[in-house]
């Protein structure tokens, strides 16, 4: 018997009529992009709509409290995605509750800690990306590449946002910043700063996520990447693949792709796609056609990069069905597992680094070698680590120390830059009781 035995497991659709709110909704309105974002459940009325009396009154006062109190993301979760939730049969509240979709997606105040809701050390922009910006909307962090944020929307929020200082609707948590140039003039200001930097090689163009932008301005921003001649990769990052895959299926979205693809074939530019799916129950055939059909029109690559989450993912047998699932079910390439960053009221998901180093031993050898993820922390002030790759680490009060080799944009002058290490923290509830103590005192 080995710790992992894989079964293949063949994707489905679950049947969306077992929500009394949609039980007259048509296979040709759900295959609709249109009628998916007009039908995004964006507060509790609505998601009462959908769910009649499936759940208790319980369950919405805990979501109202959470959202009223503790989310740092609104509430946004195209029917695609509510599907996918207990997808079997109807919900009831306990099974609705434990569900891992749910957990990340509509997160209730109850999931969250009271004792350690946020570590001392957690922060809005936890990885400095608006620090280092050169543009607007345009982080310069690794020596060769860039982040492209070309909106603050998406088509759906994630509870666990790491960039909820910027993305989405303002709670009463959190006070959002906005994007303050017309779209235009900041991605002018992209160009410009790309041909004035020819060592930058590497866009990922994000936001918010692309499937938001109007496809006419996504297309002109692609093709103006494509004329720069020092850009050689492009990756377009949509959580929307999987979340709303309606949209990547339109007639316009596919014919324009095909044009960008073409476009960076003919200009040897790698131009691939990243998405982010964090449980093996989002995977549906919609999903799958929809990267079939990014390949068939030109895309190089589809690739994951997820995010672990205690109660969604954070276990060796629910990455593996994941994995395996993207791969071979698919066609996604497993390509990072993140650890969940350092945001406000985001510890109940983290995990300490040595879970995760447990997670990437237990998984070798089960997939192929190229469709390994990597699990990585995304440090602050070094970025991505393989999470084997600490230079030292404090078990007992949870601190990691890491290294990096190169300046991020705002450390050009610092001599020590390279010379010195990074803390990292893990979430203090996985400490021992010494290690949560000290903590305790230091915040008295």
């Amino acid at each position: 018997m080995q710790p992992y035995e894989y079964q293949r497991r063949e994707l489905i659709e679950p049947d969306w009529t077992r929500f009394p709110g949609w039980r007259d909704v048509t296979a040709a309105q759900w295959q609709s992009a249109q009628w998916q974002r007009v039908n995004c459940v964006k507060n509790v009325k609505q998601l009462r709509a959908v769910m009649g009396d499936l759940l208790d009154e319980t369950f919405y006062a805990d979501l109202e409290a959470d959202q009223q109190h503790l989310a740092t993301m609104s509430m946004l979760i195209p029917p695609q995605m509510l599907n996918t939730m207990v997808p079997d049969r109807a919900p009831d509240t306990a099974s609705f509750l434990a569900d891992p979709i749910r957990n990340y997606m509509l997160p209730v105040a109850s999931d969250r800690r009271q004792d350690w809701a946020s570590h001392p050390n957690a922060s809005r922009d936890s990885l400095h990306e608006h620090d280092m910006w050169v543009a607007e909307g345009l982080t310069h962090r690794y020596p060769t590449k860039v982040l492209a944020e070309l909106l603050a929307t998406c088509p759906q929020y994630c509870g666990h946002c790491t960039r909820m200082d910027l993305v989405g609707n303002s709670t009463p948590a959190v006070s959002k910043l906005k994007l303050l140039q017309k779209p235009v003039d900041r991605y002018a200001a992209h160009m410009d700063y790309l041909k004035a930097h020819p060592g930058v090689r590497d866009v990922v163009v994000s936001g918010g996520d692309v499937a938001n932008v109007p496809w006419k301005q996504l297309e002109a921003y692609l093709m103006g990447l494509l004329s720069v001649p020092t850009v050689r990769d492009i990756r377009l990052a949509t959580k929307a693949l999987m979340g709303l895959p309606q949209h990547w299926l339109q007639d316009d979205v596919v014919e324009g792709m095909h044009r960008v693809a073409v476009t960076a074939e003919r200009r040897g530019v790698n131009l691939a796609v990243h998405t982010h799916v964090n449980h093996v129950n989002s995977l549906t055939p919609l999903v799958a056609r929809a990267v079939r059909t990014l390949l068939e029109v030109g895309v190089r690559d589809v690739r994951n990069q997820g995010v672990l989450m205690r109660g969604v993912n954070a276990d060796t047998a629910d990455l593996l069905d994941l994995c395996f699932a993207l791969q071979g079910e698919a066609g996604i390439l497993p390509y990072y597992f993140y650890m969940c960053d350092m945001i406000p009221n985001a510890e109940h998901w983290r995990v300490p680094v040595w879970h995760a180093q447990q997670l990437q031993h237990d998984m070798m050898g089960y997939l192929p070698g190229y469709a390994t993820p990597r699990i990585v922390c995304d440090v602050p002030f070094v970025g991505k680590r393989w999470v084997h790759m600490i230079a030292d680490y404090d078990r007992e009060h949870g601190i990691s120390y890491w290294t990096k080799n190169y300046r991020t944009s705002i450390e050009a002058e610092d001599t020590e830059a390279l010379s010195k290490q990074y803390a990292y923290y893990d979430p203090i509830d996985t400490l021992p009781q010494s290690g949560q103590d000290w903590w305790r005192k230091q915040e008295a």
